[in-house]
């Protein structure tokens, strides 16, 4: 089975601090994201002002794991990073990865 990506592009809300926001993030990924199950990585990318991000699990249930249990209970540290989003701007999508070289 091959793994899956959860990718994201958004842009902050105005007046965000961009340091704060990559504070909440590195926060996020390392002490809450990083420990779930199947987790294999994470990367963050900015052009301008829109920010993308991709999230790579093991497995698609992996990833509906993750993705129910942040719907039923949401963690403190996914609200904080969630507070400087601009959600009007928010789009996701996810990749089966059909090959890696």
């Amino acid at each position: 089975m091959s793994n899956v990506v959860s990718f994201h592009t958004y842009k902050l809300k105005e007046g965000a601090s961009v340091p704060d926001f990559l504070l909440a993030v590195e926060k996020l990924i390392k002490e809450y994201v990083s420990n779930q199950k199947g987790f294999v990585s994470f990367q963050l990318f900015v052009e301008g002002d829109t920010w993308a991000d991709s999230v790579t699990f093991a497995t698609m249930d992996d990833l509906n794991a993750f993705v129910e249990s942040e719907q039923k209970d949401c963690h403190e540290l996914a609200e904080k990073f969630g507070s400087f989003l601009d959600y009007d701007t928010c789009t996701s999508n996810v990749y089966s990865v059909v090959k890696s070289f």
